[in-house]
């Protein structure tokens, strides 16, 4: 376990705000996550990739970094194969490594930022594909005694972007481990959200493999999103919202082309779409801003605080709520 004072977050957050930790704490282990909760109670925040978050202060106590790595295969067969992550794993490089080793299964979740800890949290997703599909368990340390726990799939409670890790456990847990189901051969391709069927397309592929379907989903993001390396962003910053389905036929005979699909408890709507015609996209405030390509990016072009960021998304929910009728929000935690 390493300790740093005093010491800036900016390049641990991929919004890159620079606020400062009174205690930076790196463990490596569950271990070392246990012994230091037993000793000195729940951290002031827990941080993995830190691309779910904006931060808007300083954080007085100690930032608990969860930096454990590791892939192990824990279970095979001839279809499917069990691999144990650890959190601090980055989510797209264990996309790409799974790829080079034949499996599938996260393809459509190429190039989501992040680490494999905070993946289960709000059960991220895209183009069709949710973590809960390859899900198999969990495992942790409670915070309360410092004992470790283990939770699969049925007992995550996931939603859509949502989990017990959001709900009932939320700040009384601390993933170190995920385990994903992924398969071998027979993989499930899923070619039917947003524009990875036109995309393959164009490309004349009809029967694309799990590899090819990353490529896509990855060109696609790229044209999209701004590299978290280049401009601060979390991504998407609002989830999409579902809406009923009388609400949903109202809103599309205002807006014949407006995105819809199904979804559990209603119908889904693109938030990005929704924004665009509230003429938020390419919208900048002193650094501060909505991407030009994606309206449901926000950005840092530099030297914005967190509150000038979440100020802007404030104002943006107001509008789409005054014109919309639909209330936005966040995907990304306020600290």
């Amino acid at each position: 376990m390493i300790v740093q004072i005093n010491q800036s977050l900016a390049k641990l957050n991929t919004f890159g705000i620079d606020q400062k930790a009174s205690r930076l704490i790196w463990a490596h282990s569950a271990d070392e996550i246990s012994n230091y909760v037993k000793h000195h109670g729940a951290p002031a925040l827990v941080l993995g990739g830190g691309s779910n978050m904006l931060l808007t202060k300083d954080v007085e106590g100690d930032v608990l970094k969860v930096d454990i790595h590791g892939r192990r295969v824990v279970f095979e067969d001839d279809d499917k194969v069990h691999i144990r992550f650890g959190a601090g794993e980055n989510w797209h490089e264990v996309v790409q490594w799974t790829l080079m080793q034949g499996l599938g299964g996260i393809e459509n979740l190429s190039l989501i930022p992040g680490n494999c800890g905070t993946a289960p949290v709000q059960n991220i997703g895209a183009y069709g594909v949710e973590l809960k599909d390859v899900f198999v368990n969990c495992e942790g340390v409670l915070v309360e005694d410092g004992s470790f726990f283990n939770i699969n799939k049925e007992d995550a409670n996931f939603g859509y972007r949502n989990s017990i890790f959001k709900n009932e456990l939320k700040g009384k847990a601390i993933i170190t481990r995920v385990t994903l189901e992924l398969t071998k051969r027979n993989h499930r391709i899923r070619t039917d959200y947003g524009a990875i069927a036109s995309e393959l397309e164009k490309m004349g592929i009809t029967e694309p493999t799990p590899k090819q379907i990353s490529d896509v989903v990855v060109a696609i993001r790229q044209s999209k999103l701004p590299d978290p390396k280049e401009i601060g962003n979390s991504g998407s910053f609002f989830k999409n919202p579902v809406v009923s389905e009388e609400k949903a036929t109202e809103l599309t005979e205002r807006f014949p082309n407006m995105p819809s699909y199904p979804a559990s408890g209603g119908v889904k709507l693109a938030a990005g779409w929704i924004i665009d015609q509230c003429g938020w996209k390419g919208y900048r405030k002193d650094d501060a801003g909505v991407h030009k390509n994606q309206a449901l990016v926000l950005v840092n072009y530099g030297q914005a605080k967190g509150d000038e960021i979440f100020s802007l998304a404030k104002a943006i929910m107001d509008d789409v709520y005054n014109r919309f009728s639909i209330q936005l929000e966040p995907e990304v935690n306020l600290i």
